[in-house]
């Protein structure tokens, strides 16, 4: 491959760089052009048509790709039984609320203490706009929807390596960063350095858009004013009554910001995948699994531990045994097989598949991740702070601090999400520790943005998805070269057997790609079974 010359910038970093002075719709128009942004490919209910003359499915998992395929499947004529590892539908469509209990690998077991209507999504905690499968299954099972609020101007940025470890304000780290950026760009306007690039009527309207945009006085000048306090907030707010002026506050340094990397976490708000409207269910994320099982969990055998996939030209059977207990392996079988069971587990299964479909099954690694949920007396982020909803963002191993989207200027307890590693370093270091140790580095990390942590903690409850014995990992982690080597394969239907979920998809991690993948390989299911 030729290599780019040192000047030259790739697509990648020329989006970041778009999306970080920009703003997310800039970006987003420009990973359109670049071929990179697309809406999830979701047309609408799935319409499988002709009859399968009374063929059976076996699903593994009852998951949302398992739960997908059994709904419809069955609304198309087939004869349905859905086989899940847990006591409970959704997979990690997951809640935890007060009383829940899990026992991760090694043996740990945690009760989830959190006060009644409290609780922490530890799977899938927000839905993007343009995830229209997801949204559609939603409307249609009645689940209620509420905003998810991703960007808080008033949340924190935070960097040990900047501005003493103090947190900053977004709206004052985006605003300045903006700002003065702009003033650059607009002295290097006025210098005549980008007479190549402009003509001269674009160059008096860039300037005029500059001044807009960046919150720049008659001079092109960035400064300490009420021009710049209308974006990134005062010293003083305006008030009432006498001495009610507002105070400007002062913008923190470029440099200042350039050497924190505190712009880096203005990536999070332009991503496609993270801008506004994002939504989550009333009452928890499990409401979707809910939903789904309301419509087909009849079909479903819970604590079923499959440990054996076999198949020939006539069928498929499956060996599994009863999570409960010791009790001899059963066995279930029908013509064909939908399986959901995530890659890492998948892998240890003994699976009559060809070499190729084997391959894939083992090549995909699944990221580490890892959350906490931090129960307070109080709200204080909101009390205290008005930080109402969003996410701050740190450089230490904790990452983000996500607080509730709901429930705002509530008195009494609150619940936040006081950890979300994903991949990286430090979620191996996490999944290493023991639950109590991960919830106790997250209060002492959290307390370097927020002081209260410490004196207001009650309790707390984390899920290392390494350690969840029917995922063993969070999501599929593809790379172009897997993708390349390993993907068809992995999608492909082998004899009586396709593979569903968010690793069959180019959405990985996301409910969208599982309800996706699964739409998908039933389709290619269905026309095999009405051809034959």
């Amino acid at each position: 491959m030729q290599q780019q010359p040192a000047s030259s910038v790739s697509r990648r970093d020329l989006l970041s760089l778009i999306g970080t002075v920009a703003g997310s719709a800039a970006m987003y128009h420009a990973m359109t052009s670049l071929g990179f942004a697309t809406e999830s490919a979701y047309k609408g209910p799935i319409k499988l048509n002709g009859d399968p003359k009374g063929a059976s499915v076996l699903i593994l998992g009852a998951g949302l790709a398992g739960m997908t395929a059994a709904f419809e499947l069955r609304k198309a004529g087939y004869k349905v039984e859905v086989l899940e590892f847990n006591d409970r539908p959704g997979g990690r469509n997951w809640t935890l609320r007060g009383g829940d209990t899990f026992t991760e690998l090694g043996g740990a077991k945690q009760t989830c203490e959190f006060e009644n209507g409290l609780y922490i999504n530890p799977g899938p905690w927000r839905i993007p706009y343009h995830h229209h499968a997801v949204l559609d299954y939603c409307k249609r099972f009645g689940v209620a929807l509420e905003p998810f609020i991703q960007l808080n101007h008033n949340a924190l940025l935070h960097s040990t390596n900047g501005f003493d470890g103090q947190p900053q304000r977004i709206r004052e780290v985006k605003t300045d960063f903006q700002g003065q950026v702009s003033e650059l760009l607009a002295k290097a306007t006025q210098q005549g350095k980008l007479d190549d690039a402009v003509s001269k009527e674009d160059k008096e309207i860039l300037l005029q858009a500059l001044k807009a945009w960046g919150a720049l006085d008659a001079n092109y000048a960035y400064k300490a004013n009420l021009i710049s306090g209308d974006f990134r907030g005062f010293a003083r707010d305006p008030g009432g009554g006498l001495g009610a002026a507002p105070t400007p506050g002062i913008p923190l340094a470029l440099s200042d910001i350039l050497k924190s990397q505190l712009w880096r976490n203005l990536q999070n708000f332009a991503l496609y995948e993270f801008q506004t409207t994002m939504f989550q269910p009333v009452g928890g994320m499990d409401m979707i699994g809910k939903a789904f099982a309301k419509e087909v969990g009849s079909l479903i055998k819970y604590n079923a531990k499959v440990i054996r996939i076999q198949q020939n030209e006539r069928g498929v059977t499956v060996t599994y045994q009863d999570g409960n207990g010791p009790a001899a392996p059963q066995q279930a079988k029908a013509d064909w097989c939908i399986c959901t069971i995530p890659l890492p587990v998948l892998s240890q299964i003994e699976t009559d598949v060809g070499a190729r479909l084997k391959a894939a099954i083992d090549a995909v690694p699944y990221a580490a991740s890892i959350k906490v949920g931090l129960q307070f007396k109080r709200r204080f982020w909101e009390e205290d702070e008005a930080i109402y909803g969003g996410i701050s963002y740190t450089n230490l191993p904790i990452r983000q601090i996500s607080y509730p989207s709901t429930a705002y200027n509530h008195s009494g307890r609150g619940v936040l999400l006081g950890a979300y590693l994903y991949g990286g370093p430090n979620s191996y270091e996490f999944t290493a520790m023991t639950p109590r140790q991960r919830v106790e580095h997250a209060v002492e990390y959290g307390s370097r943005l927020h002081p209260q942590y410490k004196a207001e903690f009650e309790n707390g409850i984390s899920v290392a998805w390494h350690r969840v014995p029917f995922t063993l990992g969070c999501a599929a982690s593809w790379n172009d070269k897997m993708r390349q080597e390993h993907y068809d394969n992995l999608c492909q239907m082998d004899g009586r057997i396709v593979l569903a979920g968010e690793h069959a998809s180019y959405l990985p991690a996301w409910m969208e790609g599982a309800i996706l993948s699964s739409l998908d390989a039933i389709s290619r299911l269905h026309e095999r079974v009405v051809k034959a």
